[in-house]
């Protein structure tokens, strides 16, 4: 599976498991309802596809101008932390907001979910082409 396809399934999938982790996570750090965290997953999550959407084209082009193919552990690990640094800069002042904490607060409650999507990432990717092969623009 390659192209517009091979992404719609990727992020549908990513951020389907993501809201449900953000739904509990925010609710039980925050100690607001899951009503109220949920609402704040889902547009975090809207923001996240954005975020994946355009990281991802931007990753796979400068990946498209490697001399060697293949996503080592290394490449992965450079487009999960660089993908969750992004998105950690857009979202935590949505979360501060939204939950009425400070922006101290709402970076350290990031920081640890972050820090469990910076495994989750890794492991989606991995999994995901294990299942459905690797891009175009990681082979040669």
């Amino acid at each position: 599976m390659q192209g517009i396809k091979r992404k719609l399934v990727y992020v549908t999938v990513f951020e389907a498991i993501a809201i449900s982790v953000c739904t509990v996570g925010f609710a039980m750090l925050s100690g607001k309802s899951l009503a109220h965290a949920g609402a704040l997953s889902v547009v975090t999550s809207a923001i996240a596809i954005m975020w994946n959407f355009l990281f991802t084209n931007l990753f796979e082009a400068w990946e498209a101008r490697q001399a060697t193919g293949g996503r080592s552990i290394g490449r992965r690990v450079a487009h999960a932390v660089c993908f969750e640094a992004g998105l950690l800069l857009i979202i935590v002042p949505l979360t501060a907001a939204w939950l009425d904490i400070t922006l101290a607060s709402a970076l350290v409650l990031n920081i640890g979910l972050a820090g469990f999507f910076l495994v989750y990432t890794f492991a989606f990717n991995w999994s995901f082409d294990r299942l459905f092969g690797l891009p175009a623009s990681a082979r040669k």
